[in-house]
């Protein structure tokens, strides 16, 4: 059936007042519809506003005191009390069953794949997590990333790497912070996301705001933050690889001060830099080992295509074949 009849059908079903939220659990639950996208619930949200702004008299909706919107079918309205109706009674909306949270992800699931996409860029990365750094500040996420990573510049030979390092060691890598959200589906949501990312992206060379799925309204003004603040903005995919840099970060230098006191707040943050400047200092018979070390703190990453699948399946993210 089609994404209306779906929608037709579970109001049917439900036979009462029910919300986006509630109508998109029962059309998964009953497989009424496959959806091709990431975002199923706005996607309904969107078809029930479309009922509406077009006049379709087979749906009828009514708005709550806290701004929800709950649907119906107009040839159910004599078996919804007409208290609810007239909005005397609040509706309760059901709490979503076991079965529908099984359907979603968290975002932190999300942050293997990112750390696979930059390994196989020559990125190290490490995720750091705010809630474990010193004090009781209520605005970390605005001075945390998400992420981190270092890229080092990879030169071949030992003369070349000598030369650099006794010019101006800053210059053999780059550090990047990144921000990364679930989904960013308007522009509030994405200013919020993007401010969020130039807040704690202050120290390092390259800062990213990355998410599963950005609206495809929001291109425009993606284009515009990323020229005024030099923010850059990449679309993860479920299959890390394919991910995509939709606008380059701005290089800056790095600013020691809040280096500084992120080193102090956070040991894994603090940590993570100890590790770049033992790599960086390594003699020639202590590289590798140093490197092997860094590896081993940062975050895992997968190996195959099939880790990539069963991961994805296990953690319920959507893929492209979905």
């Amino acid at each position: 059936m089609t994404i209306k009849e779906a929608i037709l059908k579970s109001l049917d079903d439900l036979n009462k007042l029910a919300n986006s939220i509630e109508i998109c659990t029962h059309i998964l639950e009953n497989s009424y519809y496959e959806f091709t996208g990431k975002t199923p619930a706005a996607t309904i949200s969107a078809q029930l506003g479309d009922f509406i702004r077009n006049e379709d008299t087979r749906v009828k909706r009514i708005k709550q005191p806290n701004g929800t919107y709950y649907y119906y079918l107009t040839k159910n309205e004599q078996n919804i009390g007409i208290d609810i109706l007239s909005g005397d009674t609040e509706v309760t909306p059901t709490k979503p069953t076991k079965a529908n949270k099984l359907q979603t992800y968290e975002e932190r699931d999300l942050h293997k794949l990112l750390s696979s996409y930059l390994k196989n860029t020559d990125t190290y990365s490490k995720t750091i997590f705010h809630e474990q750094s010193n004090g009781k500040d209520s605005n970390q996420i605005w001075t945390h990333p998400d992420m981190v990573g270092i890229k080092f510049l990879n030169l071949q030979t030992k003369a070349s790497q000598n030369l650099l390092k006794s010019i101006n060691r800053v210059d053999t890598f780059k550090l990047s912070s990144y921000e990364l959200k679930k989904e960013i589906n308007s522009d509030s949501e994405l200013k919020k996301a993007f401010f969020q990312a130039v807040s704690n992206s202050s120290w390092a060379n390259y800062g990213y705001l990355v998410a599963f799925e950005f609206r495809d309204s929001l291109n425009e003004e993606m284009a515009r933050l990323n020229q005024s603040f030099g923010i850059g903005i990449i679309k993860l995919n479920a299959n890390p690889y394919q991910s995509k840099v939709l606008y380059p970060s701005v290089f800056r230098e790095l600013d020691f001060k809040t280096i500084d006191k992120l080193c102090k707040i956070n040991k894994d943050f603090e940590r993570f830099i100890e590790q770049t400047e033992k790599l960086m200092t390594a003699s020639e018979k202590y590289v590798a080992g140093a490197e092997k070390e860094l590896e081993e703190f940062c975050d895992s990453y997968f190996k195959n295509d099939s880790e990539v699948d069963n991961y994805c399946r296990e953690k319920h993210i959507p893929t492209n074949e979905e």
